[in-house]
């Protein structure tokens, strides 16, 4: 009887599963994590709901940072925020064949394994949409001050952009959302970031823009007007280095 445990899309909710299905001592065939809402039930399956909590939490990333080491952490951390639906059972996959293998920090080297390569395939993906976001992620300054900027990802990628622009504009309030996943990453003045959950962005307040700002924007978007050679236009490659999908809310689109 193969045994799943059901869990939460976040960090917690996937590491609390992991801690459940690691105490078994159970093999890979036998155990399994699936994602809440995507459960697809098959014959000779035991389901069990995961009890989340911090103290599982921590203890798994001990396990992983101290067996696996931080690469590998890395790259596990990446995956638990992508869009996959199957990343919580490819992550206990590769954990337990890393149980199996004399040097338990190479594990990434074992890409013939298809968890391990599945880890990895969505450790980078995430990481790409993190550094296109880096690029191109624009901010306006609201009416109160605040600079405010929106984003779609596929993945949940607010935690991979919290330092980068920490590091910009350490004195500013400034915020992003993301409108995906209903979440904020807050930075207020000279303080380190948060995440804030469950909470719905005002969209009145986010369309009162500053006087200086619609000044800045009218002078930006003349900018790219007037550098633009007509007979040089190939919106094929400028395709291919910005996608559609990531111009939603790019000033010089709007």
């Amino acid at each position: 009887m193969k045994r799943v445990y059901v869990c939460n899309d976040t960090i917690t909710g996937i590491f609390s599963g992991i801690y459940d299905a690691w105490k078994t001592k159970l093999g890979q065939e036998q155990l399994g994590i699936v994602l809440k809402g995507c459960i697809d039930q098959e014959l000779f399956c035991e389901y069990a709901e995961v009890v989340e909590s911090e103290k599982k939490t921590i203890a798994v990333e001990n396990l992983i940072k101290k067996h696996m080491g931080y690469e590998a952490y890395w790259e596990i951390y990446h995956a638990v925020l992508s869009s996959d639906k199957e990343k919580g059972d490819a992550i206990l996959g590769m954990m337990l064949e890393a149980r199996n293998i004399p040097q338990s920090k190479k594990i990434m080297q074992h890409l013939s394994h298809p968890k391990v390569r599945k880890v990895f395939e969505l450790s980078r993906n995430v990481s790409n949409e993190a550094h296109y976001y880096r690029e191109i992620i624009r901010f306006r300054e609201l009416d109160n001050g605040i600079l405010f900027s929106q984003i779609e990802p596929k993945s949940q990628i607010l935690t991979c952009l919290g330092d980068h622009f920490t590091d910009r504009f350490p004195l500013e309030n400034w915020m992003i959302y993301d409108r995906t996943h209903k979440m904020f990453l807050v930075h207020p003045e000279s303080k380190h970031w948060v995440l804030v959950l469950d909470e719905v962005v005002n969209e009145e307040a986010i369309k009162k823009v500053s006087v200086k700002e619609k000044t800045y924007e009218k002078l930006w978007k003349g900018f790219f007007e007037s550098v633009a050679i007509e007979e040089r236009k190939s919106y094929d490659r400028q395709r291919q280095h910005l996608p559609l999908h990531y111009r939603k809310h790019v000033t010089e689109f709007q």
